[in-house]
């Protein structure tokens, strides 16, 4: 698995299959095409929970460019939010709105986004999952609705003991 595209929600959960029609019936990856968009986050590998959102990576080159795409493709969408941050010592611009039953949150950097933690994050974590099973799968959902974030999720259940953020990053599967 790539996700280098959101084909593979067709044929996913319902939830993956309704996060699909969202995304495609309101041309969102179109309306980002110039940023490198990807898909990030629980609802790709399965994990998510009622409260999860859409997770949307891109990459800028000119952040003002970014931001005025977000504000004119998206500033009259219902909740509309637009910050801009330092993480991880990367400028961010950050937008959220919502969509049908999804909060969407856009997150661009300079950074191309198959590079960025967020995705890094979500192959290492799909990975994991492949590897150990649907009995896994299921803790870390557990986990996720007992308040975990997805990481230390991951972390607590993995053995990780000091940041699972960054642990994870340099995970290497032994099975």
């Amino acid at each position: 698995m790539t996700f280098d595209n959101i084909e593979y929600l067709k044929n996913g959960s319902e939830r993956q299959r309704a996060a699909y029609r969202t995304l495609t019936a309101n041309s969102i990856f179109e309306r980002l095409q110039l940023f490198s968009p990807l898909l990030t986050g629980t609802i790709p590998i399965n994990i998510d929970i009622d409260e999860s959102d859409l997770d949307i990576i891109c990459y800028w080159e000119k952040k003002d460019e970014f931001a005025n795409t977000l504000r004119r493709e998206f500033g009259q969408v219902h909740g509309f939010s637009l910050t801009e941050q330092v993480i991880n010592n990367y400028e961010t611009v950050l937008a959220s709105f919502c969509l049908d039953e999804f909060e969407i949150e856009i997150f661009g950097q300079n950074q191309p986004t198959k590079e960025q933690d967020s995705f890094r994050h979500m192959v290492i974590e799909y990975q994991i999952l492949t590897a150990r099973g649907e009995g896994f799968r299921q803790e870390i959902i557990k986990l996720k609705k007992d308040g975990f974030k997805t990481e230390p999720a991951f972390g607590r259940l993995l053995g990780l003991e000091r940041n699972p953020y960054e642990e994870l990053l340099n995970y290497k599967l032994t099975e």
